[in-house]
């Protein structure tokens, strides 16, 4: 006797029900395996795993409620002779095994990512998305992809297995009229756009203070789509503002310096000032700006780090200015060049590296070196397509852009899918160095690092962790590799007239149990140049956007500036302050305090206790020099970017 169709799966729209009951299964598990990882920095109780995984459902049942538009569609507008036909189950089939291996390779890109990053998809997955070439091999270096790869589709065929009877049930019984149909449909687009008017992640910010709690709740196909939709936010439209006159007048107080003298009294959003020397253009020292990629202040011995991976820049805090209180501004490379090179505070969305009309920005310190007579150079051990850095330098000031694809077969010890390996680098610029040197002119060079990125390989012999092993090894590495640049320079007769500047673009993981927490965003800053640079520790709070003037200062340089940053070493005590941020969250610290501004005008003020958070009450002059700040930035560059006028650079 032939088998009868389950009549509970009776009709095309049980299609749907599947899809949803394998996403929700397979996103649960998902938030199963990342709260396990998560375990030891939640918050203890069962509430909090409730909290989870009910905001966890909501976040995914609207995220499907989008994804399914397509399939609802599709439901609607083949007929039944199609439907049912045998040729149609076989393109079911395969639609589904492919659903299926899409949400399950999600799911375990989602894994890998929060493992790396401690968070869920946000912009660092758009930037992975767009550069793909960067990510496969990357991916295909740091882990066994193609066992992944395998198990997935094992997982996939296991699990299409165990529903196909479900879908044939479907295929060989519709009969819904077209009319039944489309009222099914519009009924069910009704679902996204009610989540569309009335859900937003913003809803369950208050779910708790531990940013790992809403991460996991969070669903991150939801967030990557957000992500990607906010690349450039409006501060005056999604963040508390203060009026233009406000914002202006106390910009102007805040960045001002006894050295320095506006160019324009009443014009709004300026800070174009002059910064009065002391002589130095006389005496034009080479300037080499070293940015390593992820060097965590945590990985380094004068940091407390018992590992001995550090080495020589341990030596150098002893042989030159070691900034010890210092902080990134942010969590990505692009963020880290943007502060040191155009001296600015982390504007809401992404970095200004990364977007359009971002040429002939007029503070940036290529333009300002140029000005002096400097031959200028960004010199990059990756593909400096990657993130746009090629073209943003290129028209920013810098006459020489190198990268990976420059080097020469013989120049290239070792290299991976991110770039050549730290000495290769550091040898190339060497060599650029020389060629300055005989032409007789100053240079001023940025050099940005990889080897301290996954997947942390190296040429063999050169430190005592094998390559491949993890981040140790590569920081031990990065850390040789500097050595042997330090080394190598001290050998070149322009070595004596040269300033040595090396500090981080971010730290190796920023995530943590609290929003935008400070210790995680901690990093070193040295700045050597021997016989005529004292060593000294300076414990001063400085960000990133103060290297570029505390540099020029010590080179005794008079210049035309639009820095938001000031000379570290004539910072009072009282004006110390650094800014910290992501891609939405803008953190100002000073005194003791943090504010940290959030879209929907949102705003948060704590009291830090060794890098500790602990909430207390709004701060009003704090707040508004965190607005005045973050507001005035990001007005001044959209004016810039608006105009897109080329500025006239002033040689003081």
């Amino acid at each position: 006797m032939q088998a009868q169709p389950d009549n509970r799966w009776g009709n095309r729209w049980r299609l749907l029900s599947l899809l949803y009951i394998v996403c929700i299964m397979v996103s649960s598990l998902t938030r199963v395996v990342l709260t396990v990882m998560s375990w030891s920095v939640l918050e203890p109780g069962m509430f909090v795993l409730l909290k989870i995984f009910s905001v966890g459902l909501v976040f995914d049942l609207v995220t499907m409620t989008y994804f399914a538009i397509p399939v609802v569609v599709y439901l609607t507008v083949v007929p039944n002779m199609v439907f049912m036909h045998r040729f149609h189950r076989l393109i079911v089939y395969a639609m589904s095994l492919a659903s299926i291996y899409f949400v399950l390779f999600i799911s375990v890109a989602e894994v890998v990512f929060f493992d790396e990053f401690g968070v869920r998809f946000n912009f660092i997955a758009v930037d992975y998305l767009i550069y793909t070439t960067e990510l496969v091999n990357n991916i295909r270096e740091s882990y066994p992809i193609y066992a992944i790869l395998s198990a997935v589709g094992l997982v996939t065929l296991s699990l299409f297995m165990s529903i196909r009877r479900r879908i044939t049930d479907v295929l060989i019984s519709s009969h819904e009229g077209v009319a039944v149909r489309i009222k099914f449909a519009l009924l069910f687009l009704l679902l996204p756009l009610l989540s569309g008017l009335f859900f937003s992640k913003g809803r369950f910010d208050n779910i708790s203070d531990n940013a790992y709690v809403k991460e996991i709740a969070s669903n991150g196909i939801y967030d990557f789509f957000v992500a990607l939709g906010a690349n450039d936010l409006d501060y005056k439209r999604f963040y508390l503002t203060l009026s233009d006159d406000s914002v202006s007048r106390g910009l102007r107080a805040l960045v001002r310096e006894d050295n320095s003298v506006f160019v324009s009294d009443d014009k709004a959003y300026s800070i174009d000032r002059v910064i009065k020397g002391i002589g130095g253009d006389k005496d034009r020292l080479n300037v080499v700006v070293v940015v390593v990629e992820s060097l965590s202040a945590e990985y380094m011995g004068v940091f407390g780090n018992k590992s001995a991976l550090t080495p020589n820049l341990d030596r150098l805090s002893t042989e030159g200015l070691f900034f010890t209180n210092f902080l990134a501004t942010g969590t990505r490379t692009v963020r880290g060049l943007e502060a040191v090179t155009l001296s600015l505070p982390p504007t809401p969305g992404g970095s200004i590296i990364k977007q359009q009309h971002n040429e002939e920005l007029p503070m940036s310190w290529g333009w300002i070196m140029k000005q002096k007579g400097y031959q200028t150079a960004f010199i990059y051990g990756g593909d400096g397509f990657f993130d746009n850095m090629n073209y943003f330098f290129g028209h920013n000031g810098f006459d020489t852009i190198i990268d990976r694809k420059n080097f020469a077969k013989d120049e290239v010890v070792f290299e991976n899918a991110w770039g050549v390996c730290d000495e290769a680098l550091f040898s190339k610029a060497i060599s650029e160095f020389d060629k300055s040197y005989v032409s007789k002119k100053p240079f001023f060079t940025l050099i940005m690092t990889t080897s301290n990125h996954r997947p942390y390989t190296y040429p063999d012999g050169r430190v005592d962790i094998a390559s491949a092993t993890g981040r140790d090894g590569a920081v031990k590495y990065t850390d040789y590799a500097i050595g042997k640049f330090i080394k190598d320079s001290s050998q070149r007769p322009w070595f004596k007239d040269t300033i040595f500047v090396v500090l981080a673009d971010h730290c190796a993981n920023s995530a943590g149990k609290t929003q935008l927490p400070v210790e995680k965003y901690r990093i070193p800053l040295f700045v050597y140049s021997p016989g005529r640079l004292n060593p000294m520790r300076i414990g001063k709070l400085a960000s990133q956007i103060d290297v570029a003037p505390t540099v020029l200062a010590l080179m005794g340089q008079g210049y035309r500036s639009g820095f938001f940053g000031k000379d570290i070493l004539k910072l009072s005590p009282v004006d110390e302050r650094a800014f910290i941020g992501t891609y939405e969250s803008l953190g100002y610290i000073k005194n003791n305090k943090q504010v940290i501004l959030q879209p929907n005008g949102k705003v948060s003020v704590f009291e830090l206790d060794h890098d500790r958070q602990v909430r207390t009450t709004s701060d009003e002059q704090l707040l508004n020099e965190a607005i005045t700040y973050y507001q005035g930035a990001h007005e001044i560059i959209k004016s810039l970017q608006k105009r897109g006028i080329k500025k006239r650079h002033l040689v003081i």
